[in-house]
């Protein structure tokens, strides 16, 4: 049985890395951060099947690549990695990207090393800080990503600063909401970020509700951002319930 499994894993991998026409060594990345998301005790996610992993994990994280904001980016970070997602699949499957992995957790940051250094992702580095208080990453990257992270209008207040002006922000978002995304424009005003455009994705067979959040930085971020560390969360912009968030706003780790 288990070796009925590993060859369906293995196919699998295969029909992923060839749908966006990824090399062999990038499967055998993959395969490795796979390995890691499965089996290390310290791995900072609810999913421990291999095949829900596989899924959730690595193919959503991949369903950015269809993004041309994100296939050019040079310099792109990671918010609130924490095990690496999309961080960790988006870096092997853009080699020439330097990826910054940020995330504010120690015990998470052991474990993206580790899986950096175990997986060979060389043009991935481990930033642990908090989004507020990264003042080297101010208006450096091209490219800002973010999945599982918080609610829209904080989201967009932690990586708007990071932009240099004309980047893109992407978060991974579930079931669309009108409110949420209504407060999400008026924080993305607020921010110096554009209109959003919202892309439903399908990572893989069966995946219901998946979208990407799309806005670009158009001015520069305004001098009162980023605020002290906290109140993004608790005050969110356009936001009447200041720790409100939205059922869409949660995707599984």
């Amino acid at each position: 049985m288990a070796g009925r499994k590993g060859a369906d894993v293995d196919a699998r991998l295969a029909a992923l890395t060839e749908r966006y026409n990824l090399s062999a060594g990038k499967k055998g990345q993959l395969a490795c951060l796979l390995g890691l998301l499965t089996t290390d005790r310290l791995a900072p996610t609810s999913i421990t099947s291999v095949s829900a992993t596989l899924d959730d994990h690595l193919a959503d994280s991949l369903a950015a690549l269809d993004i041309d904001a994100v296939r050019h980016a040079t310099a792109a970070l990671d918010l609130g990695s924490g095990a690496g997602l999309p961080g960790l699949p988006l870096a092997i499957a853009m080699p020439r990207t330097r990826f910054t992995l940020l995330e504010g957790s120690g015990r998470k940051c052991a474990f993206l090393e580790r899986a950096v250094s175990g997986c060979g992702v060389p043009n991935a580095e481990v930033v642990h800080a908090r989004a507020e208080s990264f003042v080297d990453g101010l208006e450096r990257y091209e490219l800002v990503t973010a999945r599982a992270v918080a609610a829209l209008p904080v989201t967009l207040e932690y990586a708007a600063p990071l932009l240099r002006v004309g980047g893109t922000l992407v978060a991974w978002r579930g079931r669309r909401d009108s409110e949420a995304e209504a407060m999400a424009r008026a924080a993305a005003e607020a921010l110096g970020l554009g209109v959003p455009e919202i892309v439903a994705v399908h990572p893989y067979a069966g995946a219901e509700n998946r979208h990407l959040y799309l806005t670009s930085k158009v001015l520069g971020t305004p001098s009162r951002f980023p605020r002290r560390p906290g109140m993004a969360a608790k005050r969110p912009l356009g936001s009447r319930h200041p720790s409100a968030q939205h059922p869409s706003d949660r995707l599984q780790r």
